[in-house]
């Protein structure tokens, strides 16, 4: 076992604020390595994500991913017959007009 002068050393009248901040600092940064080695992966997913970087990437991921989404869309629409022929439609109404045009094509191929 240790002596009491080896786990309390003496403190030094010369030692700051700053130096304890300091000290602090480093054996939490210590505390933080050793203790991202025993996470377990669902923790370790989990903090990576809450970086601003990943974020960021998370983010922009997901909106070219929408913009395909809505591109797919409007090419699918253009396919499509309506009247007027500019209506603008949501994206349930473009797919079920989409089922109903692909029944009715299939109706005129039996035929």
């Amino acid at each position: 076992m240790e002596c009491l002068e080896d786990m309390f050393p003496p403190i030094e009248s010369s030692r700051t604020t700053r130096d304890f901040d300091q000290l602090m600092h480093r054996k939490r940064e210590r505390c933080e390595v050793t203790s991202t080695a025993t996470l377990t992966r669902e923790e370790r997913r989990r903090r990576r994500r809450a970086t601003t970087k990943y974020r960021t990437a998370h983010a922009t991921r997901e909106r070219v991913r929408v913009e395909a989404f809505n591109v797919a869309f409007a090419d699918l629409r253009k396919l499509l017959p309506t009247l007027p022929p500019d209506k603008k439609l949501s994206k349930i109404e473009i797919l079920k007009l989409a089922i109903c045009y692909i029944a009715y094509l299939n109706n005129v191929l039996d035929v």
